[in-house]
């Protein structure tokens, strides 16, 4: 399984992935199988089954892709999302300082 984040919306994400799998000129195409507002199942070559789920998750687009075969063909679609804004880990909410009353 692979994973991204991006500043796309799931439904854009979805979209993209049902353009991108089905435009291929190769025996790497695939078509829709079934899709919901958070998932698409696409089959290709030899009934190869490829799965995208999209969420929001923390201001940004949680991306998930799976499949036995087409891993190369998902990470080139990853590739191709716009990157979402990256969080610092590492920065903290300043805390005024306490005075202290003597």
């Amino acid at each position: 399984m692979q994973e991204t984040r991006t500043s796309l919306t799931p439904a854009e994400v979805l979209q993209g992935a049902k353009e991108f799998f089905a435009r291929r000129v190769s025996i790497y195409s695939a078509f829709v199988e079934q899709e919901s507002a958070t998932h698409v199942s696409l089959r290709g070559q030899g009934g190869e089954e490829i799965i995208i789920g999209a969420m929001e998750r923390d201001g940004a687009t949680l991306v998930t892709g799976a499949s036995y075969i087409f891993d190369a063909q998902i990470g080139r679609f990853f590739s191709m999302l716009p990157p979402a804004a990256e969080i610092d880990a590492t920065a903290t909410t300043a805390v005024p300082p306490v005075e202290v009353v003597a």
